[in-house]
């Protein structure tokens, strides 16, 4: 199980997430920089334990409406090799754990085994902000196949889960800023 450290990160991943978070061709807010609060998400474990592994929503409300972003990401040790310049959130100091390389998650050949491994049924969300504490709000409904599929992940989250599902998907929940709990899908099954 990863452990969650009670540390500083400078800069912090908040931070470095509202300078990458424009730069997106997925972003829905307005030109110049988002407003943004962490608003919900969960870790998955790398079985190696070398790669830290969250699944963090943001919300962003410079617009006025508020959005919701899935942002994955990976912490590093060191820089991943062969990873495409768009994948590097950036790096920040970890007051335990020294240098981290922060990715986007979507480009991560470890976080999209561990999602692949949550969607099949093969491996538990933990709690975003506690050290060996499984999340049970963080389901899977339907089971994905053992191969041939990829993910699809969600980065604009919907407010609302789909009544129909046509395959196995991820459902997990954020806060808006407001104080309204919402639930959604985070990610699905993409057959090849």
């Amino acid at each position: 199980m990863a452990t969650v450290h009670r540390t500083t990160m400078t800069p912090t991943k908040l931070e470095l997430i509202t300078g990458w978070l424009p730069q997106q061709k997925w972003y829905a807010g307005p030109a110049g920089t988002p407003d943004l609060t962490t608003a919900g998400g969960f870790r998955l474990d790398d079985p190696a334990g070398e790669v830290g592994i969250e699944f963090m929503v943001v919300v962003d409300t410079a617009a006025g409406e508020p959005v919701a972003y899935l942002v994955p990401l990976s912490y590093r040790g060191a820089a991943l090799e062969d990873a495409p310049d768009e994948a590097l959130i950036g790096t920040s100091e970890h007051g335990v754990l020294g240098t981290r390389w922060i990715y986007d998650g979507a480009h991560d050949p470890v976080v999209l085994a561990q999602l692949g491994a949550l969607l099949r049924g093969e491996a538990e969300p933990q709690h975003q902000r506690e050290s060996d504490t499984p999340d049970p709000t963080v389901t899977v409904r339907g089971i994905g196949p053992a191969e041939g599929f990829d993910v699809r992940i969600n980065r604009v989250l919907p407010s609302t889960e789909a009544e129909q599902q046509p395959t196995a998907h991820l459902v997990a929940g954020w806060t808006w800023p407001d104080g309204t709990a919402a639930r959604g899908v985070f990610a699905a099954v993409a057959t090849r």
